[in-house]
C-alpha cells in the first residue's frame, strides 16, 4: 500500500476517533452539568420551603398567644381565626410580609378593641422576634421538615445542616444539637466548618425588619450523588473508547506490520534469486565447457568441471533445504528425532566444516568449553545447523579477520552454548527484530551482506521446539554474543 495513502487513512481516522471522544465528553459534562443544576434546585425547594414552615408555625405561636390574651372577645377570636386561616393560605401559596399576616378586619378596622387586638399583635410579634435564633426554632421541627422535603424530592443522601445566627457570628444549631459556644464538640464534630463553605442556604425569619441568619446544608457525597445517574454511562463510554482505541492502535501495527513484511518478502525473494543466479551461470557455463571438443578430450578438466557442478547443485540445495525447513517449522509440521547427543562433539564438527571460510578470511575460531555435563537428547541434525547459522552469521557481520568463540558451560538443568564475535554488532533497534522472519539487519559498509534473513528465524524455532531459549547481547562496533540455553530432558 502506498505511505502516503497509509497516512492519509491514519489521519482520517485520527481525525473522527479524536471527534467521537470529543463528543462523548461534551455529553457527559452536559448530562453532569444537567444533573448539578437538577440537584441544586431541589435543595433550595426543600431549604425554602423548611424555611416557610418554621416562619409559618411561628406566626401560629403569635396568634395563640394573642387568643389567650383576648379569649373573652368574640370579635378579636373571631379575627385571630381569619388571621390564622390567611396565614395557612400564605404559608401555602406565598410569602407575606408581617404586616400582611392580618386579615383586613384586623388591620383595618376602626374600633378600638380591633385596633388592640392589632397592638397587641405587634407587641407579642417584636418579643417573637426579639427572642435568639436558636429559641425560635424546634429542633425536632427543623430535623423533620428537612428529612421530609429532602426525601419527597429524591434525596436520599447523608447531610449536614446547621443555623447560622448573625447576632453571635457562629453556628447555633448544628445537626439536631444546640451550639453553645464555637469550640463546642457539636462544632467540631459536627461539620461547622463544612457548613461555612455550603454555597446551599436560606434565609429565615424574612418577615423581620431584618432576617436573624439563615439555614444552611452540606452533601459530603454531593459528587457521587450527581455522578450517580450518569457513572455507568460514564465507565461504558470509558471501556468501549478504550476498545476503539486498542483496535485503532492494534490496526495501525498490523498495517505497519504487513508492509513491513511484504518489504522482507521482496527483499527475500531479490536475496534469492540472486544466490541461485550465481550457480545457475556457472552450472550452465561448466555444461558448455565439458561439450566443448577441447574439453572432450581431457578427462581431468571433465572431472574438475563436474566437481564444479556437484559443489553448486549442493549448494543450491542447501538453499532450498532451509527454505523448506522454514516453511515447515511454521506449519509445525515437524518432528525432533531426538537421541542421546554429545554436545561438544557436535559443536568442534560443525566448527571443523566451518574452519575453511574461516581461515580465507584470516581469521581465528576458538573453542571454550567447559560444560562437564556435555549430553543431553536432542535433534543432532538441527541443532548442527543452528550452529552452523549462529558460526555462518558471526563470519559474514566481522568485516575485517573475524574472531569467533565458542563457549558452554552447565546451567541448572541444562546447558548453555555462547556463540561470541568482534564483529560490527546489532542496533537495539535491530536486536527487537533479529529472530524475524526475512529480517536482515543493514549496517553501515556491509549491507551487501548474502542470505536470506531467515538463519536466525530457524535458530529461535529450533531452540524454542527443545523446549530451550535464545538470547543476544550486542554493541555496536565491539560485536555480539547469541546464548543458546538448553534443558537436559
Amino acid at each position: 500500500m502506498n505511505p502516503r495513502r497509509i497516512r492519509l487513512i491514519i489521519g482520517l481516522m485520527t481525525t473522527a476517533l479524536i471527534g467521537v471522544i470529543c463528543l462523548q465528553i461534551y455529553w457527559i459534562g452536559w448530562s453532569i452539568r444537567l444533573n448539578e443544576e437538577q440537584f441544586d434546585k431541589y435543595v433550595y425547594a426543600a431549604l425554602n420551603r423548611v424555611a416557610d414552615k418554621l416562619q409559618y408555625y411561628e406566626d401560629i405561636a403569635v396568634l395563640e398567644a394573642l387568643n389567650s390574651t383576648y379569649r373573652n372577645s368574640s370579635e378579636a377570636n373571631r379575627n385571630i381565626r381569619r388571621a390564622t386561616k390567611f396565614l395557612e393560605n400564605g404559608f401555602s401559596t406565598r410569602r407575606v410580609n408581617r404586616a400582611d399576616s392580618l386579615p383586613n378586619p384586623v388591620t383595618g378596622s376602626t374600633s378600638f378593641e380591633d385596633n388592640m387586638t392589632m397592638w397587641e399583635y405587634m407587641k407579642v410579634s417584636q418579643l417573637v422576634d426579639s427572642k435568639p435564633l436558636a429559641e425560635r426554632i424546634q429542633l425536632d421541627l427543623l430535623g423533620g421538615s428537612l428529612q421530609e422535603e429532602l426525601t419527597s424530592r429524591g434525596i436520599n443522601t447523608p447531610y449536614q445542616y446547621g443555623v447560622y445566627a448573625k447576632a453571635r457570628n457562629s453556628y447555633v444549631i448544628v445537626n439536631d444539637h444546640y451550639v453553645v459556644v464555637d469550640n463546642s464538640p457539636q462544632v467540631t464534630q459536627g461539620g461547622a466548618s463544612t457548613l461555612y463553605n455550603s454555597p446551599y442556604r436560606v434565609a429565615l425569619f424574612q418577615k423581620d425588619i431584618e432576617s436573624p441568619g439563615y439555614l444552611s446544608i452540606y452533601f459530603p457525597n454531593r459528587t457521587s450523588l450527581v455522578l450517580g445517574s450518569v457513572w455507568k454511562t460514564l465507565v461504558l463510554s470509558v471501556i468501549f473508547t478504550g476498545i476503539i482505541l486498542f483496535c485503532f492502535w492494534y490496526t495501525i501495527q498490523v498495517i505497519y506490520r504487513q508492509k513491513k513484511l511484504s518489504e522482507m518478502k521482496t527483499d527475500f525473494i531479490n536475496n534469492m534469486t540472486h544466490e541461485f543466479k550465481t550457480p545457475i551461470a556457472t552450472i550452465s557455463l561448466a555444461t558448455d565447457s565439458i561439450a566443448s571438443p577441447m574439453v572432450v578430450g581431457h578427462p581431468d578438466k571433465i572431472k574438475r568441471f563436474v566437481d564444479i557442478i556437484r559443489q553448486e547443485n549442493r549448494r543450491m540445495n542447501s538453499q532450498v533445504e532451509r527454505v523448506l525447513q522454514i516453511a515447515q517449522l511454521d506449519k509445525k509440521d515437524f518432528e525432533l528425532k531426538l537421541g542421546e547427543i554429545n554436545l561438544h562433539d557436535l559443536i568442534r564438527q560443525a566448527v571443523d566444516n566451518f574452519s575453511l571460510q574461516v581461515e580465507r578470511r584470516e581469521g581465528s575460531l576458538t573453542l571454550d568449553l567447559h560444560a562437564e555435563k556435555p549430553v543431553l537428547k536432542a535433534d543432532g541434525t538441527h541443532l548442527a545447523s543452528v550452529i552452523h547459522n549462529l558460526l555462518d552469521n558471526a563470519n559474514k557481520y566481522s568485516p575485517d579477520k573475524p574472531e569467533i568463540t565458542i563457549r558452554t558451560r552447565n546451567v541448572p538443568n541444562g546447558i548453555e552454548i555462547a556463540v561470541e564475535d568482534k564483529g560490527v554488532g546489532i542496533s537495539k533497534e535491530a536486536r527487537k527484530h533479529i529472530f524475524d522472519k526475512f529480517y536482515r539487519v543493514h549496517t553501515g559498509n556491509i549491507h551487501d551482506v548474502k542470505g536470506f534473513g531467515l538463519g536466525l528465524s530457524y535458530v529461535k524455532a529450533i531452540v524454542t521446539a527443545h523446549k530451550g531459549f535464545v538470547d543476544v547481547h550486542s554493541e555496536q562496533g565491539k560485536g555480539s554474543t547469541f546464548t543458546l540455553t538448553l534443558p537436559f530432558a
